[in-house]
C-alpha cells in the first residue's frame, strides 16, 4: 500500500523506491500540432525535480506517432515544450517493429508512409537490410498509379517483376492514399510476392502485413479531429474483402495493443535502473493521454492508471461513455498533480 503524504515530508531510505512512472501521449497531450499546450512545460518540469523534494519521476512519452528517430521527436519535443527529452525516453508506434528485424533483416520488406524517404532511413536503423517503399515501386514502373508521379531518382536496383517482397510494414502516415493503398493491395493479392501477379486463391493470406498503430482519428490544431493510420488501415481492409472476399490478416502495433506496454515498462525500467541502482518496473504507472480508443483503452487493458484529458481528441462532458478512464483532467499539468497527490 502506498501512504499519501505531503511532499515537503522528510522520507526513510527504506522509502526510496520509487513506486510510481508516467507515461504521456504527446499529441493532444504536450502538443496539438505545431502549438505547445500551454501547461506541457510546468507538467514535464515537476517530474523533471523542479518540486519541494528535487525528485525525478520516471516518464516516457509513449504516441502512436511516427516518421523519425526517437532522437528526432526528443528533439522536436524538447524545443517545444522547453524542458529536455532524452531519445531513450520516447517511444513511438514504430518503435516495438525493431524487433521484427531479427526475422526480416536480410529479407525484402515494403515500408509504407512517411514523408519523403524517412521511414526508409528509419527501417534501415532498426536493422531492416533490403527496405523498398511504394515509391521504389512507383519509380521502377510510373504506369502503378497513374494520378501522380514518383519523386527522386530510382534508389534500389530491383525488378519487382521478378524478386519478391516478403512482407508490409505501415510505419507512419501514408502521404499518397492512392498510391500506397494501390501498392500494398499489390503486394498482398501477389502470388509469392512478386508484385505484377495476383494469387489465384485467397483463401490463405500469404503476405504478412504490420500496422505500427490503428488510430482512427488524431488531434492537431485543426478545429476537428484528423483521419490517421487507423484510417488508412479501414480503407484497405474494405478494399480487400470487396476485391477477394475475404478478411484482411493483419498484426498491429501502438496503442491500445499489449506488445506497446510491455515494451514501455522495458525503457521504464531502464530509467528506474539509472535512477536508483535497481531494476523493476515502478507499482504504478499513471498514462495520460486525450485518445479514450487508445490510450485509456491501452492503460486500462494493461493494469496501468488510466488519466484522459480534454485537450485533445476527447472534449467530454464527463468520462469516455465506451473505455472511461480512472480519472479525467482539462489538462496534463491537473492531470500530473492529481497523480502526484495520490503518491505523495
Amino acid at each position: 500500500m502506498v501512504l499519501l503524504r505531503p511532499w515537503a515530508r522528510p522520507i526513510s531510505t527504506a522509502a526510496q523506491r520509487l513506486n510510481y512512472a508516467f507515461a504521456f501521449d504527446i499529441d493532444g497531450v504536450l502538443i496539438k500540432g505545431k502549438r505547445t499546450i500551454p501547461q506541457a512545460n510546468k507538467a514535464l518540469r515537476l517530474l523533471n525535480g523542479d518540486n519541494p523534494r528535487q525528485r525525478k519521476v520516471p516518464f516516457v512519452l509513449l504516441t502512436n506517432g511516427g516518421g523519425m528517430t526517437e532522437a528526432s521527436k526528443a528533439e522536436q519535443i524538447s524545443d517545444m515544450v522547453g524542458v529536455k527529452i532524452d531519445p531513450d525516453q520516447v517511444i513511438m508506434s514504430h518503435s516495438p517493429m525493431q524487433a521484427l528485424a531479427k526475422k526480416y533483416k536480410e529479407r525484402r520488406v515494403l515500408v509504407v508512409g512517411g514523408k519523403g524517404d524517412a521511414c526508409t532511413r528509419l527501417a534501415q536503423g532498426y536493422g531492416f537490410e533490403k527496405v523498398v517503399t511504394p515509391n521504389d515501386v512507383h519509380l521502377w514502373n510510373t504506369s502503378l498509379w497513374p494520378y501522380s508521379q514518383p519523386t527522386g531518382e530510382p534508389r534500389v536496383n530491383v525488378d519487382f517483376s521478378k524478386e519478391p517482397v516478403e512482407a508490409v510494414m505501415v510505419f507512419h502516415d501514408s502521404y499518397d492514399w492512392g498510391r500506397d493503398l494501390q501498392t500494398t493491395l499489390d503486394a498482398v493479392c501477389s502470388q509469392d510476392g512478386i508484385m505484377t501477379t495476383t494469387k489465384s486463391d485467397f483463401s490463405t493470406q500469404t503476405m504478412p502485413l504490420y500496422f505500427s498503430n490503428n488510430d482512427l482519428v488524431w488531434s492537431t490544431d485543426y478545429p476537428v479531429n484528423r483521419l490517421g493510420q487507423g484510417g488508412f488501415k479501414v480503407a484497405l481492409e474494405g478494399l480487400y474483402h470487396t476485391l477477394t472476399g475475404q478478411p484482411l490478416q493483419s498484426t498491429s502495433y501502438g496503442k491500445p495493443h499489449g506488445t506497446t506496454y510491455a515494451f514501455a515498462e522495458q525503457v521504464i525500467s531502464r530509467q528506474v535502473q539509472r535512477q536508483t541502482g535497481q531494476v523493476y518496473v515502478p507499482t504504478h504507472v499513471y498514462a495520460i493521454g486525450d485518445n479514450p480508443a487508445a490510450d485509456i483503452k491501452g492503460a486500462n487493458a494493461h493494469g496501468w492508471s488510466s488519466i484522459l484529458v480534454k485537450s485533445g481528441v476527447f472534449k467530454g462532458p464527463g468520462n469516455s461513455p465506451l473505455y472511461p478512464a480512472d480519472h479525467v483532467c482539462d489538462n496534463v499539468l491537473d492531470a500530473v498533480q492529481w497523480a502526484l497527490a495520490q503518491e505523495e
